[in-house]
């Protein structure tokens, strides 16, 4: 299991191998614990999605849990999923769990180095982001790392039964800053 430190953050990545031990090996609370999960509902949405599959054959991901040095608390997360080896591009996601961690800066500090892991370990050519149109902080998150926004996806998104648009932003290697 590698990982990656920035000066207030550890990144642990997740790769499928590493889910699979954790879900064959580890008991619930053992996995929860883990992973950061609070409930055992979050562990048991999680496990449903991992025994559907997070893998298929054309697809597959990476996550990063932000581990906060100074707690070694799991703050939140940042992954690659719908990544698309052949295509060399990958959707990126990402998410801080606990409020009092939030526009701290945090999520850019995690954010820089993980699309640098994309554009260099994973050989990424383009990395995605859908984002709502509510959410401004992460519309603004993902402009200050470059990306550009490309379009709109209407009714591209199902939050809580309410189906909501995306903003499509793309980053390109070519035009990233390292």
């Amino acid at each position: 299991m590698k990982t990656i430190e920035t000066p207030r953050l550890l990144l642990r990545r997740l790769t499928i191998k590493e889910y699979d031990d954790i879900f064959k090996n580890y008991t619930q609370e053992d996995a929860m614990l883990f992973l950061g999960m609070k409930t055992a509902e979050e562990y048991h949405v999680f496990k449903k999605k991992y025994d559907a599959g997070l893998e298929n054959h054309r697809s597959t991901f990476v996550a990063f849990q932000l581990i906060e040095k100074d707690s070694a608390r799991i703050i939140g997360d940042c992954s690659f999923h719908t990544w698309q080896k052949m295509h060399s591009r990958a959707e990126i996601g990402y998410g801080i769990n606990d409020e009092q961690y939030k526009q701290q800066g945090f999520m850019s500090e995690a954010l820089q180095v993980v699309i640098d892991y994309g554009f260099t370990e994973m050989k990424l050519n383009r990395i995605e982001a859908f984002v709502g149109t509510q959410n401004i902080a992460s519309q603004k998150l993902v402009m200050n790392m470059g990306f550009v926004q490309e379009g709109l996806l209407r009714e591209h998104y199902c939050k809580d039964g309410v189906l909501e648009d995306s903003l499509v932003f793309g980053l390109l290697k070519k035009d990233y800053k390292f």
